[in-house]
């Protein structure tokens, strides 16, 4: 697989880890078609055991998601920037504190924008908690399911 495929399938994860937290944007589905293109393209092993394990979470995660309250984040008075904060917390939790790190990451991005937001540290926390029951554990857990498919990927990439 050449340099050039490479990079347009990180392109097509890191279009798919934005797309989560985009409302009606297929997030962990242009993960999975990033890593299956890998897969399809890469005559490795590897290649087939990260597509095949990225399918196997991604299955699992809609199930869990399935079982979570529906995405109704507006209604919360969150908005795309609350989702910006709690991503970017999620993505520097997820590397500072390898995989455990991004759930208080996210968390903690969402508490510092309602912070910034709100001023207050009893009205930020209780923002927090409306916007995580309304639909902030669901994109959390999409969140999360595409960082751990997109860190299977990057280390089969660079060290197999």
């Amino acid at each position: 697989m050449g340099a050039w495929d490479l990079l347009l399938a990180g392109l097509v994860l890191l279009l798919g880890l934005c797309g989560v937290l985009l409302p009606g944007v297929p997030g962990s589905w242009l993960v999975w078609a990033g890593v299956l293109w890998w897969a399809l393209k890469d005559p490795r092993p590897v290649a087939w055991w990260v597509c095949v394990g990225a399918t196997a979470v991604l299955l699992l995660s809609q199930v869990v998601r399935w079982a979570l309250p529906p995405r109704r984040l507006a209604a919360s008075g969150s908005d795309a920037r609350m989702l910006a904060y709690a991503g970017c917390g999620s993505l520097l939790g997820f590397v500072l504190l390898p995989v455990i790190g991004a759930v208080p990451g996210f968390l903690g991005g969402a508490y510092v924008c309602e912070r910034l937001r709100l001023g207050r540290r009893a009205e930020a926390v209780a923002a927090t908690r409306t916007a995580m029951r309304s639909g902030g554990w669901s994109v959390l857990t999409e969140l999360f399911t595409c960082q751990l498919i997109t860190a299977a990927w990057l280390a089969a990439v660079f060290w197999w």
